[in-house]
């Protein structure tokens, strides 16, 4: 009879039960409930919002904090920003003619006066994206990115603003997440989470926003007071855009990576405190005199009395003769003489303890991981780095940031760019289509006319005569286009090829040559050298491969 329990035969005491057998468990040692390492592991099993949204409000905190008071996290914020929007975020428009039934000549004449327009409107010094007349679409899109990394999610509405002096309605709000929450802090209900109301499918249907920040307690400012806000209009247009990265379906608010690693950047914190602290302590010296006499003489010497007495009676008189010295100091002056039988000791106040920079890297490794980045870049410690290992912390990083740029910044920007295309299209300000365009509200016309791409921040490079010379390979091979590897230097190949043309249009008309290959190549009998992928030393190449560049 199988009864799933595990038992040992033993010659003294017969069986021996061993407890549940492997079978039982299922065959799983992570399921295991009797090993002594999992024993006492027991994680709530909970939906995804019962997991985040009571807590969300401490954790984002704590993030925050981080963000604000240790150096190395918000250099980790900034390298996010940097790496994926960089210091110009353009738009590169891509309207679907075949899905609307046009020509491609069109297309192009379309996507021209779409970007020329827009960029108009989103990269004005007047910054009318901005519903608060701060930031451009750039400067919006990195407080975009910044946000998420702090609080795992951005939140902003879309506003309809009626003033003379700007040339669209359009605008956007960035709003703090810790507005958003269910009205009078009511408890999550199967239509309502975290601010969030929701329909049976889980769709949102619309947002309540409290008026002010919680900690925000002005005699003018509404705080106990929520809006609700719909999702969309009831033609589409957006009306809130939240952006999050779900990790769990079903889940309704989003929690920034960050988290999972609080407790490790507090640490290292602690860590660098402490270290500092045994630094200022050890560079501190205690001064003691001490006496060759055994007590016993010492205290016959100064006379009766009991021993507090002569201590006093003692150290007095080395008092009296230490005070007539003009030169008994410590810091850098010789002590020429001390009272008779007395000699001086400096003993260091503290010791470091153990503590050494080997803790801290694995601490930052640790965190550095969890944002996404290489240790080299969130440390900034380059110096056990070659080109080979350079390379790959770069690509590694570089996977983690198109991902996020996909998700967090294209969306702000497309979601952005749909507002004012509507209103652009609603005004007739787009002359270039022709007189039997489709309908922009039928079908998915919305999506193909407002299909789009963005460029961000250039990629960097290494060794830009290896990385450029790949580039050109790439195209010449079919595997890549002029536009993706523009893109990858920040650059809209439109505006590179136009700004060619007139360049070699001035060079002509002013009977400048063009510069060649042959002309910038070295001079006769030198040799061009490249950084090793192992060593890091220089080394020659050959002639055959100067032959090829």
């Amino acid at each position: 009879m199988a009864t799933g329990l595990e038992f040992t035969k033993s010659p003294e005491t017969g069986l021996e039960f061993n407890g549940p057998s492997p079978k039982a468990m299922g065959g799983l040692d992570g399921a295991s409930r009797t090993s002594r390492e999992l024993a006492s592991w027991a994680p709530a099993i909970i939906s995804p919002d019962q997991q985040i949204i009571p807590n969300k409000e401490l954790i984002d905190a704590r993030a925050y904090d981080r963000v604000i008071n240790d150096g190395y996290v918000m250099g980790a914020d900034t390298m996010h920003r940097d790496n994926i929007v960089g210091a110009q975020f353009m738009l590169n428009s891509r309207p679907n003619w075949r899905a609307l039934g046009l020509d491609e000549t069109w297309a192009e004449e379309f996507q021209t006066e779409i970007e020329t327009k827009f960029s108009l409107w989103a990269n004005s010094p007047n910054n009318w994206p901005d519903a608060s007349r701060r930031n451009d679409l750039t400067e919006l899109v990195r407080l975009a990115v910044g946000c998420f990394f702090s609080a795992g999610e951005v939140l902003m509405t879309a506003e309809w603003i009626r003033q003379a002096a700007r040339p669209y309605s359009t605008a956007v709000q960035m709003v703090d997440v810790a507005r958003l929450s269910n009205p009078n802090g009511g408890s999550d209900t199967a239509t309502l989470r975290g601010g969030v109301e929701r329909n049976m499918y889980g769709e949102p249907i619309a947002y309540h926003l409290r008026y002010s920040h919680p900690s925000e307690a002005y005699p003018d400012l509404p705080n106990y007071r929520w809006k609700r806000v719909a999702a969309r209009k009831p033609w589409g247009r957006l009306q809130v855009i939240h952006i999050f990265e779900q990790m769990r379906p079903d889940q309704t608010r989003g929690v920034a990576a960050m988290v999972s690693v609080l407790k490790q950047m507090r640490m290292t914190q602690r860590f660098q405190d402490i270290v500092l602290q045994n630094a200022v302590v050890n560079a501190t010296y205690a001064a003691t005199i001490e006496s060759e006499l055994p007590p016993e003489a010492v205290y016959s010497q100064l006379g009766e009395g009991g021993t507090t007495e002569w201590a006093a009676n003692f150290l007095s008189q080395i008092a009296a003769y230490s005070g007539g010295s003009k030169n008994l100091h410590i810091d850098g002056v010789k002590i020429p003489h001390l009272y008779p039988g007395t000699k001086m000791k400096l003993q260091p106040a503290g010791q470091p303890g153990g503590v050494g920079s080997d803790f801290e890297q694995s601490l930052l490794r640790h965190i550095a991981a969890a944002l996404g980045l290489s240790y080299e870049q969130f440390s900034r410690d380059y110096t056990q780095t070659n080109y080979s290992s350079a390379r790959a912390s770069m690509n590694e990083t570089h996977k983690a940031m198109t991902a996020k740029k996909k998700l967090v910044a294209d969306r702000t920007a497309t979601a952005v760019f749909q507002l004012w295309f509507e209103e652009a299209w609603n005004k007739g300000h787009f002359e270039s289509l022709p007189r039997n365009a489709p309908d922009f509200y039928d079908g998915l016309n919305r999506e193909a006319y407002m299909q789009c791409a963005w460029i961000g921040a250039s990629r960097g490079q290494i060794d830009e005569l290896k990385e450029t010379e790949a580039a050109i390979l790439r195209i010449n091979n079919g595997l890549s286009t002029y536009e993706k590897e523009a893109a990858r230097l920040g650059e809209d190949f439109r505006e590179l090829f136009a700004q060619r043309a007139r360049e070699k249009k001035m060079m002509d008309d002013l009977g400048i040559a063009p510069v060649t290959a042959a002309s910038a190549a070295a001079p006769a009998g030198e040799k061009k050298t490249y950084p090793s992928d192992d060593d890091g030393q220089k080394k020659p190449n050959t002639d055959e491969d100067n032959d090829n560049v």
